[in-house]
């Protein structure tokens, strides 16, 4: 591949992907609230304020409020597909979707129902030749160890096919120390062959990803930047291979890091731990997977080879099924850039 084409977002955009840290509930457009208000006959701030926020906290409101004005079959459906083409214009072939129930008010009783309807809406999208999609379904770090049991015990009895993992978010800032209150409920999904991944090292330090590893078995960790504050632990990701699922755009959002040139990627990355580029919540933070490629790699200085060994890591990081995985990961090694 010739080494002096720079990675800019068209090319990027070219390259088969997989993203494996991005939430069905910071996908909605704009137009899209508007719509399911109008559909629910509900009123909704100005549109220029919908999407704004002053924190992390005040962004999980925003969630809520986007998710519960999505209330029937079809509007949830659709809000699948409009995710799987949000994928597709990035050139992403497969995403791990994370999904938390308890952020959508209409459907918190009827988690079958939920996944029911986001399955549809995914098929269809794959159907018509869009990004292939698996569920981390998620726990908010303030519910309790009985909860996150019982929804673990419900993921066990019904194997829903559409379900790849099991996550936990939130705010860790206010949450406080989770490890050891969900670690049954992970234990148990590890047991049962339920992959595991977790956000940790956003509002928490590295002890915060210390208990993700060791309490709650995590395969993957979603953030972690903030592991580069402590050295061993460092090292203990890159010996590993433990791979973290980085959001630079939404990091540097939330007030995190200044700017892209200060944010660790590129140091947790030199340093041999698993890294990938991800988007969180594009719609909310006004971002794409694309996007977020390209702004990483110039403010780091990566080369279209080192891009390639990022979406690399994000494929081999993800929990698709293993021929589809090693099927994307060929693609990725025979893809050449457009000319």
């Amino acid at each position: 591949m010739p080494t002096d084409i720079p990675p800019t977002e068209d090319v990027i955009r070219s390259m088969p992907k997989a993203e494996v840290h991005v939430h069905l509930e910071g996908c909605f457009e704009v137009t899209d609230l508007v719509s399911l208000a109008q559909e629910g006959e509900e009123h909704l701030p100005v549109p220029a304020e919908l999407l704004e926020f002053r924190d992390l906290a005040s962004f999980l409101d925003v969630l809520d409020l986007a998710c519960g004005l999505v209330r029937t079959s079809e509007q949830l459906a659709r809000a699948a597909y409009r995710f799987a083409e949000r994928e597709a214009s990035s050139g992403v072939v497969y995403a791990d979707l994370i999904v938390n129930p308890s952020h959508w008010s209409a459907w918190r009783d009827n988690l079958s129902g939920f996944l029911d309807a986001i399955d549809g809406g995914l098929r269809e999208a794959e159907q018509d030749g869009l990004a292939r999609t698996g569920l981390c379904v998620s726990l908010l770090r303030h519910q309790s160890a009985a909860q996150a049991v019982e929804l673990v015990d419900w993921l066990i009895a019904r194997r829903h096919p559409r379900v790849v993992a099991l996550s936990i978010d939130g705010n860790e800032a206010t949450a406080g120390r989770t490890g050891p209150r969900f670690a049954d409920a992970f234990g148990k999904a590890a047991r049962a062959g339920i992959h595991r991944t977790v956000h940790a090292g956003e509002s928490s330090g590295p002890d915060g990803i210390r208990d993700a590893i060791h309490l709650l078995l995590a395969e993957r960790i979603d953030h972690g930047v903030r592991a580069v504050e402590d050295p061993v632990l460092v090292k203990e990701l890159a010996d590993g291979a433990i791979p973290l699922g980085i959001c630079p755009g939404s990091n540097i959002a939330f007030g995190l890091y200044a700017d892209r040139t200060t944010h660790p990627v590129e140091a947790l990355r030199r340093a041999g731990v698993p890294v990938s580029v991800n988007t969180d919540d594009p719609s909310f933070l006004r971002t794409s997977l694309v996007a977020e490629y390209a702004k990483t790699a110039e403010a780091h200085g990566w080369d279209l080879e080192t891009v390639r060994s990022v979406a690399r890591t994000a494929i081999e990081a993800s929990f698709g099924p293993e021929e589809l995985r090693h099927g994307l990961l060929r693609r990725l090694d025979g893809w050449q850039p457009p000319p």
